[in-house]
């Protein structure tokens, strides 16, 4: 007992030294690159009814219907039988939102409320208390509450309707109360991981080396290219305390692979800073070809008896822009890339083409990724 107390209070007491450590350049902090495993939101989601629309709603849907006589018969109501209510002031929603790791029963969440119907619009409404459950159907949080709408959607008689944003679809700030926690497990599990948001060795590896020179030892261990493990003690306490020490450790990513990435729907192309090129030499050039239509009409002479005619003129004229063939020399960097395309005078869509070229003859060591 007395070794544990002392290890908190060492973890207490480098905690707020280990923040005011110089980091070095271009560092980024361990929380900054990733999460612990089990340490996430969980997706929420509940079918729900809103009520109080102004003749905007789901109208006579049988699932609206079916929603509403569930809503009643809490009260002890019953529909008749074989009657149709008509619901326009009522709408079927789904109903999803995020629950953060650690909630506790009590916290407060914000939910998004999505008209699944017919429904036109849903401001002004009001959401009726909705169970929101999680993947393993289980009640983790009651949602309730006025819906706040951003869009405006307004139709007339003869059919125009005019739409600002998206109607149909709104939130409710703090709308939902969490019934239960969701065990993350991290105080049991005998080992803590770590997992990168993007995988690369090389960070895993320098993330594992600043937690084991941070703490002196040899706990943490590259398992791949995401996930590093972290030998901890049982107990809350210690690995809550750990787990902070470790998030605010500060080292150096690895420098991201050469990429392009070229959407070719908009043109838009990004090139990011690792990729060079070798030797290699580009021309560019633009073929134009015009067809321009003249049509005369032709009249007749007088008294000849003839017919107006449509004479068919045609004028064809093709323009050739020549451009300079430009020199890569090996190494070329982004900036000698970039100026060399804007000498030749390349269009997105045209570079677009160079780069792929320039790919295939072997002159680019850099992954192409097209959107």
């Amino acid at each position: 007992m007395e070794t544990r107390t002392a290890m908190t209070r060492l973890f207490r007491f480098l905690l707020p030294l280990l923040a005011l450590i110089a980091a070095p350049a271009h560092a980024e902090r361990v929380k900054d690159l990733g999460t612990f495993q089990g340490v996430r939101p969980n997706q929420l989601t509940g079918y729900g009814i809103v009520v109080g629309l102004a003749g905007t709603g789901d109208d006579s849907i049988e699932y609206t219907v079916q929603g509403m006589k569930g809503v009643v018969s809490r009260f002890g109501l019953t529909l008749p039988a074989g009657v149709n209510p008509a619901l326009k002031n009522a709408a079927a929603v789904l109903v999803t939102a995020d629950l953060p790791a650690f909630s506790k029963p009590g916290q407060r969440l914000d939910v998004t409320v999505s008209a699944m119907g017919k429904a036109k619009s849903l401001r002004g409404g009001t959401l009726i208390m909705t169970p929101l459950r999680g993947a393993d159907n289980e009640i983790y949080a009651m949602a309730q509450g006025n819906l706040a709408v951003g869009g405006l959607g307004v139709s007339g008689a003869d059919g125009s309707q005019v739409s600002v944003n998206i109607p149909s679809a709104g939130r409710i700030p703090e709308g939902a109360t969490v019934e239960r926690a969701v065990a993350t497990g991290f105080d049991t599990a005998p080992t803590l991981t770590f997992n990168l948001s993007e995988a690369d060795l090389t960070t895993a590896l320098r993330v594992a080396d600043g937690i084991n020179k941070t703490f002196g030892d040899r706990r943490a261990r590259a398992m791949d290219a995401v996930s590093v493990a972290i030998d901890a003690t049982p107990g809350a306490e210690e690995r809550i305390l750990m787990m902070g020490m470790i998030e605010n450790i500060e080292i150096t990513p690895a420098d991201a692979p050469a990429r392009v990435i070229v959407n070719a729907r908009t043109g838009t192309v990004v090139i990011n800073g690792a990729v060079k090129i070798h030797p290699a030499a580009v021309a560019h050039g633009k073929l134009t070809v015009s067809v321009n239509e003249s049509p005369r009409v032709v009249q007749p002479a007088p008294f000849s008896q003839g017919q107006t005619a449509v004479e068919q003129s045609s004028n064809i004229s093709i323009d050739e822009q020549k451009k300079p063939m430009v020199n890569f020399k090996g190494g070329a960097s982004l900036a000698d890339i970039v100026k060399a395309v804007n000498a030749i005078g390349a269009s997105p869509a045209d570079m677009v083409a160079i780069l792929e070229a320039l790919k295939q003859a072997g002159a680019m060591k850099a992954e192409l990724v097209v959107l």
